[in-house]
């Protein structure tokens, strides 16, 4: 019996930036993923870039609109697909929250950026929090977004069965595989399974990037003390993130402050651009003056 067809991952709609890059290049890292590493506004190496990291199963174009005002406000921009995400590729590594990280420095060091203001959003905001304590040297300020230290300290969504929908997926890709490979398939098969939607590569990839979710990351509380530089946390009123989990990354962070959007899931680069602007450039400002 043919399994049935799983939801695309996160298609929510979204605005992306009104201009085209001025930099869009791939990036090899060291395990072969190919990073599609894009640059928006005039690259200088006298300015300091923000760079933004988007969330699970998204590209770099969520931010569009908050590209347009850094662009704006006269800085410029570093943006990645992460890898086994938008245009870039998975690569041979174990999928891990440190190594998107380590991507991020690699897409950095292509474009001969020294150090960067970084905003990171839901997996990027774990992203952002790993580049200030493992990389602190390389980060201006950090803004994250929607950030955890542990799976627990996601809020279960009873209307979003992140469980399941990685077996839907893994259903689908093996059903697809062993159809592709079986009598049936070279007798009387007339499928070609690229052409199905998802497409059993696409199944299989999203059901290891949502397990990624429900296995990390796993950062003690305690090792971001030595996180350095102005650092804003920014929850939604109504966010998955367990508040106890934003006290504790807030709480070790010198100086670091909390920003809570009223009225606001988790969505905060889609829901509230202008707010995540406005206090983007405040941190900036901070490391600034």
């Amino acid at each position: 019996m043919t399994p049935i067809p799983p939801e695309p991952h996160f298609p929510s709609r979204y605005s992306r930036p009104s201009v085209a890059p001025s930099i869009a290049r791939r990036v090899t890292t060291s395990d072969g993923a190919q990073i599609a590493t894009f640059a928006y506004g005039a690259p200088t190496q006298e300015d300091t870039p923000v760079l933004m990291l988007h969330g699970n199963g998204e590209e770099h174009g969520i931010f569009g609109p908050i590209v347009d005002v850094v662009l704006e406000a006269g800085l410029w921009v570093v943006a990645i697909d992460s890898r086994a995400q938008g245009m870039s590729t998975r690569g041979s590594a174990p999928l891990t929250y440190e190594l998107m990280a380590s991507d991020a420095v690699c897409a950095l060091d292509a474009l001969g950026v020294s150090c960067a203001h970084v905003l990171g959003f839901s997996d990027g905001g774990i992203e952002a929090l790993l580049l200030g304590r493992d990389w602190p040297e390389r980060v201006a300020s950090i803004t994250a977004l929607g950030a955890n230290l542990t799976p627990d300290g996601v809020i279960e969504d009873p209307s979003w069965d992140i469980e399941g929908f990685v077996g839907l997926n893994r259903k689908w890709s093996e059903y697809w595989h062993d159809f592709e490979n079986s009598n049936e398939a070279q007798t009387e098969g007339d499928v070609d399974i690229t052409l199905l939607t998802p497409s059993p590569a696409t199944a299989s990839q999203d059901a290891e990037l949502l397990q990624l979710m429900l296995d990390e990351p796993h950062i003690e509380a305690s090792s971001l003390a030595t996180i350095c530089c102005p650092t804003c946390i920014m929850v939604g009123e109504h966010d998955c993130i367990d508040p106890r989990e934003t006290c504790r990354i807030v709480n070790a962070i010198p100086g670091a402050r909390l920003i809570t959007v009223p009225h606001i899931g988790h969505s905060l680069p889609k829901a509230a651009p202008d707010a995540v602007s406005a206090h983007l450039l405040a941190t900036i400002m901070r490391a600034t003056c």
